[in-house]
């Protein structure tokens, strides 16, 4: 029995084996439980100053919006540039950003327009930042084990979700909105502490042209990579139409710790679903398994926003996590396995384009939505076109099906 349950944690974190993925990992992990921590207090903060889900809606269109506008820019630099310095760059803008959040709440000069704009540059810099660590990823473990790599990355990430809120409620009564905002602000630090010491191998560079000629090349790529753009496009689906159940959830939350232990669900459901992606690393019909479990996910989002708050509400929302991460890790393995490395930053670039931008997007047109009528039905229809989209391609697109 011993043995058969060493066989079982190599399978699901081979990757750990790497020291230099193991160490990111677990600076990343320090992060995001920041991170978490202050979208919990930024989103109760909003609510308190405005009481609006649409200035909610727009907060997050802000956050994200730079990735829309400078993300295509940051694959083309992740593929001239060190990603590693690129990425710590990036790191210590954001740390700057919620490190002037913590101070204007703490000196009491805290304006709805000044939240937009250090939103709106900590997603100038994950603009950037975002391609870099993707780009960064192949180098730190063996091409056979990038899968695994893949599903361990959103482990760290949503288990901080799953956490991060939860230490949130207790860091907001200890020390307040300013408490968050200064710890994450600090836990910045680990990541740019390990890249600093990490030493990697420069990335092969290509023949350097000119900027826009090298980003036309990975967008030709990926028009004609077959299933990447297929790839592409489903991603934003989902970004669009069913992460605005994110930035909504305080509209369905009670009070302060119902809204904690929502995201919680969602966040220990993600890391179930991570673990899933883990253990089966590369397996046949990865595409259809893909699109069956986007149709599910829809479904499982639909019945949440309809349904009556109760126990049940925790249950679908910690199916949602998993049905959310498989689709993320799958989804992230297939585009990185069919990129060549010396395309990898603008393929990818494209690629969070998608997977990033569709959430402002979704986020504003479904907070228009919210305010003229209600968050179930705006989020219920959401779900309802995500299903079907899924469901079109799993009918008709032969090509990610057989993947």
């Amino acid at each position: 029995m011993p043995s058969t349950g060493s066989a079982v944690v190599r399978r699901l974190a081979v990757a750990f084996t790497f020291e230099k993925f193991r160490n990111l990992w677990l600076a990343a992990f320090t992060s995001a439980l920041g991170t978490w921590m202050q979208r919990l207090a930024k989103q109760l903060l909003i609510l308190n100053l405005t009481g609006s889900a649409f200035i909610l809606g727009l907060d997050t269109f802000f956050a994200e919006v730079p990735l829309l506008l400078f993300t295509l820019v940051g694959g083309v630099v992740a593929d001239r540039h060190d990603r590693r310095h690129l990425l710590m760059a990036s790191q210590t803008l954001q740390m700057a950003c919620a490190l002037a959040l913590a101070a204007m709440v703490f000196f009491d000069v805290t304006r709805v327009s000044y939240i937009l704009a250090l939103s709106f540059t900590a997603g100038l810099a994950q603009a950037f930042g975002g391609p870099a660590f993707q780009s960064l990823i192949p180098a730190l473990v063996p091409r056979q084990h990038l899968p695994n790599a893949v599903a361990l990355n959103s482990i760290q990430f949503n288990l901080a979700q799953a956490l991060g809120p939860l230490i949130g409620v207790v860091v907001l009564a200890a020390l307040g909105m300013a408490g968050c905002f200064g710890i994450n602000g600090l836990s910045f630090l680990a990541v740019i502490a390990v890249l600093g010491l990490m030493r990697l191998p420069p990335p092969p560079l290509g023949k350097r042209q000119r900027m826009l000629t090298e980003l036309r090349g990975g967008l030709s790529y990926v028009r004609h990579g077959g299933a990447l753009l297929a790839l592409t496009l489903l991603a934003f689906a989902t970004t669009s139409l069913a992460l605005p159940l994110r930035t909504f959830l305080p509209v369905f939350a009670v009070n302060d710790a119902h809204l904690s232990w929502m995201m919680a669900s969602v966040g220990a459901g993600s890391v179930l679903g991570a673990l899933v992606v883990a253990w089966l690393g590369k397996f046949d019909h990865m595409g259809r398994t893909l699109l069956v479990v986007q149709v599910l996910f829809g479904g499982i989002i639909a019945a949440f926003a309809l349904l009556p708050n109760s126990g049940l509400s925790y249950v679908l929302l910690f199916l949602s996590g998993t049905a959310l991460l498989m689709i993320f890790s799958l989804t992230n393995s297939l585009v990185q396995l069919a990129v060549p490395d010396e395309l990898r930053g603008r393929v990818i670039s494209i690629y969070l384009v998608a997977f990033r931008g569709g959430m402002p997007l979704g986020s504003l047109v479904s907070g228009y939505f919210i305010s003229q009528y209600s968050a179930p039905p705006v989020i219920a229809i959401n779900a309802l076109l995500l299903s079907l989209v899924a469901a079109a391609f799993l009918i008709w697109n032969q090509q990610v099906r057989e993947l």
